[in-house]
């Protein structure tokens, strides 16, 4: 009896499995034929703040063929600067303008990231879906009242909640303009290019052309990159949101005014790391790596209970009555002074570029280094007083409030300047102390 009850629980359980099975194969195959389509995208549906959105992930080779910069958004052309591809500004303009402009001297930086950088990542992209009837006054898809009847994005659902579904990008009838990814557009744009050509003409802010390119050829032999990984690139997906440029109900002017707020929100809400933050997260900077070890490790800097803290850790200066010794900021770029004459193969290549992690047996020596610097820093009469003496009064110049000593090894300006001495006096093999 038991051996029955236990083979009818096994086919249940096995005819389950078969059924979940075959019905997972139908939904490879439905999606699959839907995906096939060119002119579709598969993406879910949100909704925030009455904008309804669309999510969903593109090649990086459409990415770049088919989004365009906002600024060449029809509502633009009177102003638009073809060879710059920003808005020029002024009293007619300006309440047109619904992003910063682009700053082409960070595409090549951008390029080689993706390029140079195995572990690259680019966050998602906010990108708006326009159509050739809203710059139409007269097109059918107004109502009298100048509001639109339908939104400029095709969407059809595929479940029953109308939350997963297909999004109409088809080329006859759809333009994408990137409102907030403009920069990560203009890099990928500069990597097909590269691809495509061999090289990429560096630009200044203003996209005038500067004296120079990447090559393939210095990218192989400059970080080993292999030129059939780059082939593989354009294959490569990056996120993508979809919001319209026209919702059913709003007028050309609130529609704009809708675009651009979103825009500006955005950008609000995403607060920049301070410097100091920056130094405590960097994981690819050797500098930043041994300034972190030392400011947490060295008993000069390194916090303890019987007193107060000696290192700011996220502000790159230090107020006029506060007690910390130095700054995060200060003790990376004391690094990068100090250990830059030892190793100047961890600093990139150029201003701009993201530097390449050092080996961890040179960030071991890096340390080594670095502690023996700050042993000797401790040992100076003036540090030693901090035993029993706050900071502020060692700091202060004597014409400031409440006076002071006006000792510069409590400024982070002097000790970058001393670390910096120091360094090539103790590494330049041409000097002999």
């Amino acid at each position: 009896m038991q051996d029955s009850k236990s083979d009818l629980t096994a086919d249940i359980a096995r005819e389950y499995q078969e059924r979940e099975t075959k019905d997972k194969q139908v939904l490879a195959l439905l999606l699959e034929k839907f995906l096939e389509k060119k002119d579709q995208i598969l993406v879910q549906k949100t909704e925030m703040g009455g904008t309804e959105a669309y999510v969903g992930s593109v090649s990086l080779e459409w990415f770049a063929g088919r989004v365009h910069f906002a600024s060449g958004l029809p509502l633009f052309q009177n102003k638009y600067n073809s060879d710059t591809d920003n808005i020029e500004i002024d009293a007619d303009s300006i309440d047109e303008i619904q992003q910063r402009p682009l700053d082409w001297s960070r595409q090549a930086p951008l390029v080689q990231y993706l390029s140079a950088r195995k572990n690259h990542k680019f966050p998602p992209v906010l990108a708006v879906i326009n159509q050739s009837w809203v710059d139409n006054p007269k097109a059918a898809e107004w109502n009298r009242e100048g509001q639109a009847t339908k939104s400029t994005t095709d969407f059809i659902p595929l479940d029953k909640d109308g939350k997963v579904g297909l999004l109409n990008i088809s080329e006859d009838n759809v333009t994408i303009y990137a409102l907030d990814g403009q920069h990560r557009l203009m890099g990928v744009q500069g990597l097909m290019e590269l691809i495509k050509t061999g090289k990429l003409q560096r630009y200044k802010k203003d996209k005038t052309a500067d004296d120079s390119f990447i090559k393939i050829d210095d990218l192989v032999k400059q970080y080993q990159v292999d030129p059939a990984y780059l082939q593989s690139l354009p294959k490569e997906k990056i996120g993508i949101e979809f919001i319209c440029a026209v919702a059913p109900g709003e007028t050309r002017t609130q529609a704009r005014r809708r675009v651009r707020s979103i825009f500006v929100h955005v950008n609000l809400m995403a607060a920049p790391l301070t410097k100091g933050q920056l130094v405590q997260l960097n994981e690819d900077d050797g500098f930043a790596i041994v300034a972190r070890k030392i400011a947490t490790n060295h008993p000069l800097l390194a916090q303890q209970s019987d007193r107060k803290p000696r290192v700011n850790w996220n502000s790159a200066t230090v107020a006029a009555n506060s007690t910390v010794l130095t700054t995060l900021q200060a003790i990376q770029d004391m690094s990068e002074r100090y250990l830059g004459q030892k190793f100047p193969h961890w600093k990139p290549l150029e201003k701009g570029l993201i530097p390449m992690r050092p080996e961890d047996n040179e960030i071991e020596e890096g340390i080594d280094e670095f502690r023996k610097l700050f042993d000797s820093l401790a040992s100076l009469p003036s540090y030693k007083i901090l035993e029993h003496e706050d900071t502020p009064q060692l700091r202060r110049f004597s014409f400031e409030k409440d006076g002071g000593e006006g000792n510069m090894l409590f400024r982070p300006i002097a000790q970058v300047a001393l670390a910096q001495a120091l360094g090539i006096l103790v590494f330049n093999p041409l000097l002999s102390l």
